[in-house]
């Protein structure tokens, strides 16, 4: 019994390191914003309505 809740113990603490470094791993995954416009920011669009030619 006290070998099973020492395996126990052990793999909670392996549980537990591996989730601190999933969440160090996203937090150095996150997205930066350099504050670079996108295309659609800076692209001019015109749009003129043709006239009617009768």
């Amino acid at each position: 019994m006290a070998g099973e809740v020492e395996g126990l113990k052990a793999s909670l603490a392996g549980a537990q390191q591996k989730l601190a470094e999933l969440g160090e791993r996203d937090r150095r995954a996150a997205t930066v914003n350099l504050g670079i416009p996108s295309f659609r920011d800076i692209a001019g669009r015109t749009v003129t309505a043709a006239e009617n030619q009768t």
